[in-house]
């Protein structure tokens, strides 16, 4: 056997120790209006990037879904995630990729299109308060918000993915 001193018992490994997060990973995102919000990332399926090209519009369909995209031969609602909320602007169609992350619930399946994708955080849910705020549509998806400055002003909201996909704005 070959010895090597960085690695004998007591002298350190070389492997450079992990942090020991607290809470659990959640994935960052905005919305065109500038508003940041967070999903859990159990909760996700998968993020896509997709051209608007791949999204296929749906006559006569609520006016909060942009169409439906095919992800390896199952068929996947996509949905504005700026309006569904009551948000003042759009997410933006007109750009080579829309961001969408895949939610899921049982057997269901939405795509929320989103303006930007900040990354995947950890974040502990008990320092959760209590959404503050919100309009009145935005405030049944919400199950709180980290507040990360003294003034308030950097909120970050935590999406209810189930909420989202069971609810009845999808038949308006």
């Amino acid at each position: 056997m070959v010895g090597n001193e960085e690695f004998l018992p007591g002298q350190g490994t070389g492997i450079q120790e992990l942090e020991n997060p607290e809470g659990e990973q959640h994935l960052r995102f905005y919305l065109p209006s500038g508003n940041e919000f967070a999903l859990l990332a159990t909760d996700i399926r998968e993020v896509i990037y997709q051209s608007p090209e791949g999204i296929t519009a749906i006559p006569n369909v609520s006016s909060l879904l942009l169409g439906t995209i095919n992800v390896r031969g199952r068929v996947i609602w996509v949905a504005d995630l700026a309006q569904f909320l009551g948000d003042p602007i759009p997410v933006n169609t007109d750009q080579p990729e829309i961001k969408i992350i895949a939610v899921e619930d049982q057997d269901t399946i939405l795509g929320l299109a989103v303006e930007r994708i900040v990354g995947m955080q950890w974040l502990d849910e008990k320092k959760l308060k209590m959404s503050t705020d919100v309009p009145d549509g935005m405030a049944p998806f919400l199950r709180g918000e980290w507040v990360f400055d003294k003034k308030g002003e950097q909120v970050l909201r935590l999406l209810d993915q189930e909420a989202i996909i069971r609810s009845a704005r999808w038949a308006a």
